[in-house]
């Protein structure tokens, strides 16, 4: 009787091994095994073999794990049944449900969850034997189950979509993005690979320059004219148009202007500046980022100018705006200050009305839907179906907006209150 309850005893070891191994493999990071296997970790290449055929590993665990139990649950029955008769029988099942549920079951997937990676490390090879040990068998089983469930129109492949891997990094970014015990270095880095992901969402249109703000300079002006004006814009790049402003005619870099203007020896007055220039690159305002991206890769420049189906200027799109999207705001001593968000000591926001919606989004944490509009003037005007006068309020996606000033048709100045800030309001007029 002790040597049988020996074996018992190490036949529930060994579940316990198994279903430890189970949840680990499982529950394990593909993209942490696979960069310990980058960095020479042999077992973290066993894993990730395992895991390819995932299908053979739970088979061979099932089997195994099976096995175990029924003959631990036999052989306990039968010493009960010499002892107690056949009341052994319940007996039996009861101790062998509770120390099977505890001590092989529970106990051992907590602490493969809870020690997920050195858990699948260290039962990597021990799998790796059993599994192949078993292939026959699972070979035959898995060619059973396929079989079984086409039968009732069941997909048996494991090919995944382009659309379903970027949802899964997407995903993954997210759950990790709402952690608060992680250090603002690392959130920042998520937060650029969430835009990464999102370049291929976003149109130039919406992260381009408008041409309101665009310094563009007529090409028939006198050359010391214009050498003024590109010395003080604080653009290197400035686009030539002739006869009317949507006519651009080249894209002047400063650099070869400064390059002829400070030729001693050089009549300024027959100094051609739009043989100068570079041959103006249109785009589409419907192109990704992304695809843009690539498109300025592939052209090696920095600088497009963005129309619309009609052929209309709308403006300018540059490398460091699409940059921008990922890192965030990039500022140099040449950029012109604009003054976009105000906070006020009431938790509201007094916001220019050509501040982006995704730039507020991404600086104060908000969810204001960019999809019918690019601009926080744009949105309350397609919100409105108006345009409202100074003085009115909105209820905006529940964000209060109230105009503040209106230049002719453009909203210029609003007031926003985020819904915390109308919370702590209410809470206020009730106290």
């Amino acid at each position: 009787m002790l040597i049988t309850a020996l074996i018992v005893l190490a036949l529930i070891i060994c579940s316990a091994f198994f279903a430890a191994a189970e949840t680990a493999l499982t529950a394990t990071s593909r993209s942490m095994m696979f960069q310990m296997e980058q960095e020479g970790d042999q077992r973290a290449g066993i894993v990730n073999r395992l895991l390819k055929r995932r299908e053979r590993l739970i088979s061979t665990i099932l089997l195994v794990n099976t096995t175990v139990n029924i003959l631990a649950s036999a052989l306990t029955t039968e010493v009960m049944i010499e002892v107690f008769g056949e009341r052994g029988v319940v007996y039996a099942t009861g101790l062998m449900t509770a120390l099977l549920l505890i001590y092989a079951e529970i106990l051992p997937k907590t602490f493969g969850l809870l020690h997920t990676t050195a858990t699948a490390l260290n039962v990597a090879r021990p799998m790796s034997f059993l599994v192949w040990l078993c292939t026959p068998f699972n070979i035959a089983a898995q060619w059973v189950v396929n079989g079984t469930m086409r039968i009732f129109g069941v997909r048996t492949d494991h090919s995944r979509t382009p659309e379903q891997i970027l949802s899964e990094l997407r995903g993954t970014i997210e759950l990790h993005m709402g952690e608060k015990d992680i250090r603002e270095e690392v959130r920042q880095e998520r937060a650029m690979l969430r835009s990464v992901l999102d370049l291929s969402e976003v149109s130039v249109g919406e992260v381009m320059t408008h041409r309101k703000r665009v310094v563009t300079i007529d090409a028939a002006l006198p050359v010391q004219e214009i050498i003024d004006q590109v010395a003080t814009s604080p653009y290197s790049r400035v686009p030539l148009w002739r006869d009317e402003p949507d006519n651009i005619v080249g894209v002047l870099h400063a650099k070869a202007l400064l390059r002829v203007a400070g030729a001693a020896d050089l009549d300024l007055t027959k100094v051609d500046v739009v043989a100068l220039a570079a041959a103006p690159w249109f785009v589409p305002d419907t192109t990704n980022l992304q695809d843009q991206l690539h498109a300025f890769r592939k052209r090696h420049e920095h600088f497009a100018l963005v129309v619309d189906e009609y052929g209309t200027l709308l403006g300018v799109v540059t490398l460091e705006d699409i940059l921008e999207e990922i890192v965030g705001d990039i500022r140099d001593e040449h950029d012109i200050p604009v003054a976009g968000v105000r906070p006020q000591t009431d938790g509201s926001y007094l916001i220019d009305g050509a501040v982006t919606l995704r730039d507020l989004n991404r600086e104060l944490d908000w969810d204001l839907p960019d999809d019918k509009a690019t601009t926080i003037a744009g949105l309350v005007l397609y919100e409105a179906r108006m345009i409202p006068a100074p003085g009115q309020k909105f209820m905006v996606h529940d964000f209060r907006v109230e105009v503040l000033r209106r230049n002719r048709n453009q909203l210029t100045l609003l007031k926003v209150t985020p819904p915390r800030a109308r919370a702590a309001e209410t809470a206020a007029t009730a106290a």
